[in-house]
């Protein structure tokens, strides 16, 4: 039997091959956009890939079920509630699929969203009874799904509820959990793990979620912990039961001359280099998303008008053209291409360059007690502001800043702090692109630095600004 992993590790998603190395097959389960590795896995086992499975309509990514089909002549099976408009096989509750040695179950576990479905894998070469189940969306390391992408988040919750208990939690301790995300991922709470994989019993003994056993607790559980909503889910799901997507998206080599035109002509210029590079010198009007760090996708999607051009700078062409695939994972089509040659040849062309100022927690507490205090913008979420915030600063989450924010003078000095310094970036960044005149990004630690160091902080329930 064959079984691999696959992992997107920006989204924190995963996928899977699974087949019989000796019959030659193969199907692949949740395929991310970018199907090379799925392609080369199967050319290295010998193995024809046959069937896609998708466990639902996903919202964070867009899949490759198309280019997968394209590339291998696969059939696409989905729940038939999926209802999408491409041409598959779709399935019901208790489905089976034969793929050599490997018979794959369908176990119908909406909540989710309402045609989600795990699959059950079974090798009948060594036994009757399954060994795995690929959760999908339903069950998580330490964690379960969101409820709220779909239908009333009550109502999805509820859904989640009666799918763990009566399908999910119903296979035997020794059957291992194999989920369609990692901790980092949207679509799952905060107790997700970055474990690729768990058993039955172990999620039995540890997730705390699953200890609920009164429904009407676990619904009120599962929504207290919501987080924040995956950006553009609804035109992603679109894109997933649309027309197969086929195609990627030439990404064109610029010069700094036709990059300029473009940011004239209101394209968004996103500068993938580290926050360090960004904040000693950048295009003017450039926002900061680091590729090399996790999320650079949500972020983008948060940031950019999915219906307007978008530039990217990188070190290089290869950092640049990188992020021009994972924005595509995201959704992000419109893509105008890249500074060829990286920032360097903006740089040599002795073009304008703006810079942000770098400021520690420690100089930050300095420069509060001194004459000369700054304005203090936190770009975390609600939820941590209330936790914890610094007296007299301003609320507003990073991916909500469409300006100058309310209670923000741009022509004063605005120090912009989060958790980390890697919202505050792209923030700092931003509030420069909307003409913000002195800004400093607060690096190493943030807020919680800031309460470690015993520097005086509230703990209220706060209003964001708009």
């Amino acid at each position: 039997m064959i079984f691999r992993q696959v992992i997107h590790d920006d989204l924190g998603c995963a996928s899977y091959l699974v087949g019989d190395e000796n019959a030659g097959v193969a199907a692949v389960v949740d395929p991310r956009f970018e199907i090379d590795e799925y392609l080369e896995l199967a050319r290295y086992m010998g193995v024809s890939i046959e069937h896609i499975l998708e466990t639902h309509n996903h919202a964070d990514h867009v899949s490759g079920h198309g280019r997968l089909a394209s590339a291998t002549g696969a059939t696409i099976h989905v729940h038939r509630d999926a209802e999408p408009d491409y041409d598959h096989e779709p399935f019901d509750d208790g489905w089976e699929l034969q793929v050599g040695c490997v018979k794959i179950r369908a176990l119908h576990t909406p909540g989710h969203r309402p045609e989600h479905t795990a699959f059950a894998l079974i090798d009948t070469r060594r036994g009757p009874e399954p060994w795995a189940v690929l959760s999908g969306d339903t069950l998580f390391v330490g964690d379960v799904a969101r409820p709220d992408l779909a239908i009333e988040k009550s109502e999805g919750a509820r859904g989640i509820f009666r799918s763990l208990h009566d399908k999910i939690l119903g296979l035997e301790d020794d059957v291992e959990v194999w989920p369609g995300h990692l901790g980092g991922s949207m679509c799952g709470g905060p107790g997700m793990d970055m474990k690729v994989s768990s058993t039955i019993g172990y999620e039995r003994k540890h997730n705390p979620i699953l200890a609920i056993r009164d429904e009407d607790e676990f619904v009120e559980q599962a929504l207290a912990k919501l987080g924040e909503q995956p950006p553009n889910f609804q035109a992603i799901v679109a894109l997933n039961r649309g027309p197969l997507l086929t195609d990627g998206v030439e990404m064109l080599p610029l010069a700094p001359r036709q990059v300029e035109q473009h940011r004239a002509e209101g394209a968004l210029l996103v500068d993938v280099r580290t926050d360090l590079q960004f904040d000693e010198a950048h295009i003017p009007g450039a926002v900061c998303i680091p590729r090399h760090i996790a999320g650079f996708g949500s972020k983008l999607a948060w940031i950019a008008d999915r219906e307007k051009p978008i530039v990217f700078i990188g070190r290089d062409d290869d950092d640049a053209r990188e992020a021009g695939r994972l924005a595509l994972a995201v959704g992000m089509r419109r893509l105008a291409g890249y500074l060829h040659g990286g920032m360097t040849s903006w740089r040599q062309e002795r073009r304008p360059v703006d810079r942000v100022e770098r400021m520690e927690v420690a100089d930050l507490a300095r420069r509060q007690s001194g004459d000369d205090p700054v304005q203090i913008l936190d770009v975390r979420t609600q939820s941590e502001y209330a936790a914890c915030h610094i007296p007299g600063s301003v609320l507003t989450t990073y991916h909500d800043i469409e300006g100058i924010p309310d209670g923000i003078d741009p022509t004063r000095a605005i120090a912009v702090i989060c958790a980390s310094g890697q919202r505050a970036a792209v923030a700092a960044s931003l509030l420069g692109r909307y003409g913000a005149t002195d800004v400093i990004h607060v690096v190493d630690g943030g807020v919680p630095a800031w309460s470690r160091a015993g520097h005086p902080t509230e703990q209220e329930r706060a209003v964001a600004a708009t």
